[in-house]
């Protein structure tokens, strides 16, 4: 699991497309939570910004699939909702 300071919130960042069903079903299960994350929508990016993103989801999900969650340094991919409390519990999650 995730090693996740007490005193530190966690870094979450959701990498979605705008009509992916499981991409909105892991943002609104977020949210209904109260939990602070990022949403980075790939399919909206463009030049530079996207290439780079790219690079970053091939390192943490070879396939490149939606939605990919980071929950600091743990990855969880597709809409998998045990993974993704538990993950959430290893880490304190205070807004940032």
């Amino acid at each position: 699991m995730t090693d996740c300071p007490e005193q530190e919130a966690a870094v979450i960042t959701l990498y979605a497309l705008q009509n992916c069903s499981h991409c909105k079903d892991t943002k609104i299960f977020l949210q209904q939570r109260g939990i602070a994350f990022k949403t980075v929508y790939v399919d909206m990016l463009v030049g530079a910004e996207r290439n780079d993103t790219m690079r970053l989801l091939r390192s943490i999900n070879p396939s490149v699939s939606f939605p990919t969650l980071q929950v600091d340094n743990e990855t969880i991919v597709g809409f998998k909702p045990n993974l993704i409390q538990a993950a959430l519990q290893a880490c304190s999650n205070r807004p940032v």
